[in-house]
């Protein structure tokens, strides 16, 4: 059974000495909003290591496969849902609507973010119930540039053009430290569509709390979940507005000119007379 409540949560997490995001249009530089200086992460950058954390963990679980994964031939999958019993015989738009459901029921990320199935074979569009911003740093960051060097070539005609040793030149961008707030919105009403249940809510939370420990890479440095604040409503529509909860998570710099820790940052959090109808379910630091 579907989730019965409304979810509107605030998620921060650091990079410190990595790329968190880059942008292939600035030379795999960090994103960056020029006017403020302040730093973007996008809702696809987060969804993967969602993604991929599930992949990791329910590799024995039937209904948590990933839809979109790396080297996925999207349309082949798309075609084995037209194929199944209970849908390869229905007429056209009833067969795109029982592939739209199948679709569903095989993958975690269908259920959760929605997808575009409209590519081969119709599985129709899903709206997924799970929706994030763009992450955006507390205070402008700082992008740096490093020179790195790398002791051997590939080829040795690379290596012919090499003159006294075999060291080529690369490029390194990171962040000395940024604090990231995402914001997110889960939809009783869209989950009853793609049958996303408290089940699938779990694994993503714990996802968003874990998936870093598990996506290491010399690029992204040190990466951490530092703060995860639910809003659960008691009823589907919600019993208030998300703006007005989010202000309740106030993020302020604790003093130094130069954060460079997540010490260096005070969160606060206004739990006084909250809305009727709403709790603050999840509060990790």
């Amino acid at each position: 059974m579907s989730i019965n409540h409304r979810y509107d949560f605030v998620y921060l997490f650091d990079v410190k000495d990595g790329n968190p995001n880059g942008d292939p249009d600035a030379g795999n530089m960090p994103r960056i909003d020029p006017e403020t200086g302040q730093g973007l992460t996008t809702d696809v950058c987060l969804k993967r290591k969602v993604r991929n954390f599930v992949e990791m963990t329910q590799v024995d679980v039937p209904n948590n496969n990933i839809f979109v994964k790396e080297k996925a031939v999207l349309n082949n999958l798309i075609a084995e849902a037209h194929q199944q019993e209970g849908v390869k015989e229905k007429e056209k738009g009833d067969k795109t609507a029982a592939a739209r459901d199948w679709m569903c029921q095989k993958y975690y990320d269908i259920r959760t973010f929605g997808a575009v199935m409209s590519t081969g074979d119709n599985a129709g569009q899903v709206r997924g119930p799970v929706q994030l911003t763009f992450s955006r740093s507390i205070d402008p960051i700082f992008a740096q540039e490093h020179s790195i060097t790398r002791m051997a070539v590939a080829t040795e005609a690379e290596a012919e053009k090499q003159s006294g040793d075999n060291r080529t030149m690369g490029r390194k961008a990171t962040v000395p430290y940024g604090l990231y707030r995402c914001h997110g919105f889960i939809s009783a009403h869209l989950a009853a569509q793609t049958g996303f249940d408290d089940s699938d809510l779990e694994l993503f939370w714990q996802a968003l709390l874990n998936m870093f420990d598990h996506d290491r890479s010399a690029a992204r440095g040190e990466m951490t979940a530092r703060g995860l604040y639910v809003f659960k409503h008691d009823s589907k529509l919600g019993n208030a507005q998300a703006h007005d909860l989010f202000d309740r998570i106030d993020v302020s710099r604790a003093g130094s000119e130069a954060p460079r820790a997540f010490t260096d940052y005070q969160v606060s959090v206004e739990e006084k007379d909250m809305p009727a109808g709403v709790q603050l379910l999840t509060e990790f630091l």
